[in-house]
């Protein structure tokens, strides 16, 4: 059964009609756009949001009440995930030709307010009316069917064939992968600044390569060199100076920052995620991605998500139980148990996993040191030092002096089972290494690879080449078909086979197994899964 922690903190109010809304919106060039009269609707029907004011969460905070603010912030994510939006609640966008929705971009509609001319940039929809209307495989905040991919038109080229297409991910264990690629950024760029510390300490000439190594994750190498002029100061120094080769830098952006989220690696944090998600998917236009009522997306509202929902929304994410596995769903008899033959054939499948070397890069488990979650977060790469309307995070109360926090170990809501006599098992909880981290088993290396000519796309959406892609983490893989970026695999075998580039030799290998092995590796695929007992 659902938790209600609902306190009186959470309000039902509109968002802000504009002053278009007293009338028909439609175009000055004529063409046709929404004819929705919101007043009169607002008259006769409800917003269906409940929104949150980030202030009430940072006064909890302040007043050292953590775990109140981590489940009203918690509590009010759910909610909103599941809510179906309204008109009034600003769903949708002026599309043109009188939608509100498309399946389809729509570049070719560039009349004032339309689909071309959203703010910020559209790339797909809006194309549902809740985030669990495609997060709905098996349960909410899992995978998308085939039906929920959406079609993505970045470059507005308005060409079929210039469109690129995306299929739904399960957001379980969404804040340790955050915190891991928190960590894993941390390492990269005290080599890079430890690296360059130590060449500016010496003469000029004076050179030095480093490995890019971060939970045993390999990105390549750089080169830094003391320069007796040009290229960057030396820290500390006005006069000494040095250069840095980045050409050598692998799977990563030059920055160094990690990015887990999105099939191509682009983005860095789950705030950042859930803004795009809104102004895409939805037309719900958080107030800190387009400013302080301003009604980016001509549907004659404005404010349609404040920013105390924004953290929210990433407390909720962050908060989503790990994936778990069918061994561990039998030992709690919450599914029948598994046979022997099963139990052999997942093992061996494991195995022939690893000698076909999928786990270079489908890694079964990475160490996270600290398994505390903080929003916003204490990595300056991982929060924004200006929210994209402009505001000021600080002065808007997202400070990493008082963030909303949850220990990724302990305190995750969903999948605490009874097993009788009092005893809970938190299923949901990552695994403790006993010293404040966690063992994060993702099978991924939240690294981009270069997937071979066979998976290239039309067009190189975010300039880190239109084959590369990154490792998709396999937990929660036997839940969650059709698989890859784009769905076009219908079973595990076909994802595999599909596999080029970096992976040829690993699909080459799983080619070669007996059909039996094989089988087993399947087997085992099918046996991370997803679960959710709220």
């Amino acid at each position: 059964m659902k938790r209600i922690i609902r306190s009186c903190r959470s309000m039902r109010w509109p968002a802000r009609l504009g002053l278009a809304t007293a009338v028909v919106l439609a175009s000055a060039i004529g063409a046709r756009a929404i004819i929705t009269n919101l007043i009169l609707v607002s008259a006769l029907h409800s917003p269906m949001a409940e929104h949150l004011d980030q202030a009430e969460l940072l006064a909890l905070v302040q007043n050292n009440q953590t775990e109140e603010a981590f489940d009203e912030a918690f509590e009010h994510g759910d909610e909103l995930f599941e809510t179906v939006f309204n008109a009034i609640d600003g769903v949708g966008a002026n599309v043109g030709n009188g939608q509100r929705f498309t399946r389809i971009p729509r570049a070719d509609l560039s009349g004032p307010g339309q689909w071309a001319k959203h703010v910020p940039s559209r790339a797909t929809g809006p194309n549902a009316q809740a985030c669990n209307s495609c997060h709905d495989q098996p349960t909410d905040d899992g995978a998308g069917g085939a039906a929920a991919n959406v079609h993505r038109d970045p470059q507005h080229r308005a060409i079929l064939g210039k469109m690129i297409e995306r299929n739904t991910p399960h957001m379980f264990g969404a804040g340790a992968v955050q915190r891991l690629a928190e960590e894993m950024t941390e390492k990269l760029q005290s080599t890079r600044d430890a690296t360059i510390a130590n060449v500016c300490a010496g003469p000029s000439g004076n050179s030095k390569d480093a490995s890019l190594v971060a939970k045993g994750v390999r990105f390549g190498s750089i080169t830094v060199k003391r320069v007796s002029s040009g290229g960057s100061a030396c820290p500390n120094s006005s006069s000494r100076r040095f250069v840095i080769s980045l050409d050598r830098v692998d799977g990563v952006s030059a920055d160094l920052v990690v990015r887990p989220y999105q099939w191509k690696g682009s983005v860095a944090f789950l705030r950042d995620f859930n803004r795009d998600a809104s102004h895409n998917e939805l037309g719900m236009q958080p107030v800190e991605t387009v400013g302080d009522g301003v009604d980016g997306d001509g549907d004659g509202v404005a404010d349609e998500f404040t920013v105390g929902d924004m953290t929210a929304l990433a407390v909720y994410l962050a908060s989503q139980p790990r994936p778990v596995t069918k061994a561990e769903l039998a030992a709690l008899n919450l599914t029948p148990p598994l046979t022997p033959q099963e139990q052999t054939s997942i093992a061996n499948g494991a195995a022939k996993f690893r000698f076909a070397g999928c786990d270079s890069c489908h890694k079964p488990a990475l160490g996270l040191d600290d398994a505390m979650f903080s929003e916003p977060s204490q990595n300056a790469n991982y929060r924004d030092a200006v929210f994209p309307g402009g505001q000021d995070p600080v002065a808007r109360g997202v400070t990493p002096l008082f963030p909303v926090t949850v220990d990724l170990t302990l305190d995750l809501p969903d999948n605490r089972i009874d097993v009788g006599g009092g005893q809970i098992v938190n299923l949901g909880n990552h695994v403790s290494d006993g010293n404040g981290g966690a063992i994060v088993s993702l099978y991924g290396d939240l690294k981009r690879h270069y997937m071979g000519t066979g998976l290239a796309e039309p067009i190189d959406e975010v300039g880190t080449g239109a084959a590369v892609f990154l490792t998709e983490n396999l937990w929660g893989v036997g839940s969650t078909a059709p698989y890859l970026h784009d769905g076009r695999a219908t079973t595990l075998t076909e994802a595999i086979l599909e596999h080029g580039g970096e992976a040829a030799s690993a699909r080459a290998a799983f080619q070669n197994l007996s059909e039996a092995n094989q089988h087993d590796v399947i087997a085992f695929l099918d046996s991370l899964v997803l679960f959710k007992q709220e």
